[in-house]
C-alpha cells in the first residue's frame, strides 16, 4: 500500500467522480440568480431551473424533451429543433412560475459554437426569460427550426411552437 503524505488532499467525492466542477459552480452560484441547467441523455434533453439552497439545490421547474409528444412532436427528442423547444417550454413554465431571470449551466459539456446547449438557451431566452449569452453562439435559424433534418421538420416544429403558446398564452419573439 503507498504511503500517503500528511499534506496529501484527498478531492470530494463528486470531483473525484468527474461530476462536479465546483469552481465553475461557485462561480454559478455567486451570480445569486437560479441556474438554467442544461443536460443531455442519448434519447432526450432535460432542462431545469435550480436554485440554491443550504441545505441542497431545490429544483423550481423540470422538464425531459420527451414531453413534446404531447404537445405534436413527431421526430427524435434529441435533437436541435427538439433541444430549441424543450427550452421555449421550460422558459414558458418558469415564467408561469414567476421566475424571470436564470444564469445558463452547462456542467461539464464543452461550449460549442451554435451546439444544442446554445438552442436550448436560445428557446428559454425567445420564451421570455432573461438568460445572458452572447448571440453569436446561437445555432442559425434553419438549424434551430430544422430545416437540415427535412421539410417536415421545420412543418411539425412551428406546429409544436404554436401548440406551447396556446397552452401559456401570449406570443414569443
Amino acid at each position: 500500500m503507498p504511503k500517503i503524505s500528511p499534506t496529501y488532499r484527498i478531492h470530494f467525492r463528486r470531483r473525484r467522480e468527474g461530476k462536479t466542477n465546483y469552481r465553475k459552480r461557485l462561480k454559478l452560484l455567486l451570480s445569486g440568480k437560479p441556474r438554467l441547467v442544461y443536460r443531455k441523455t442519448l434519447k432526450y434533453i432535460i432542462g431545469q431551473i435550480i436554485e440554491f439552497d443550504k441545505k441542497g439545490d431545490k429544483t423550481l421547474v423540470g422538464i425531459t424533451s420527451k414531453i413534446l409528444q404531447k404537445y405534436g412532436w413527431k421526430f427524435a427528442c434529441d435533437n436541435t429543433p427538439a433541444s430549441y423547444l424543450t427550452g421555449y417550454l421550460l422558459g414558458k413554465m418558469a415564467l408561469f412560475k414567476g421566475i424571470k431571470e436564470a444564469i445558463l449551466d452547462i456542467g461539464l459539456y464543452t461550449s460549442t459554437k451554435g451546439g444544442r446547449m446554445y438552442a436550448f438557451a436560445k428557446g428559454a431566452i425567445d420564451a421570455g426569460l432573461s438568460v445572458p449569452c452572447s448571440e453569436e453562439m446561437f445555432p442559425s435559424e434553419d438549424r434551430i427550426k430544422g430545416l437540415h433534418i427535412s421539410e417536415e421538420v421545420a412543418k411539425n416544429f412551428e406546429e409544436v411552437k404554436k401548440n406551447i403558446e396556446v397552452m401559456f398564452g401570449g406570443e414569443g419573439k
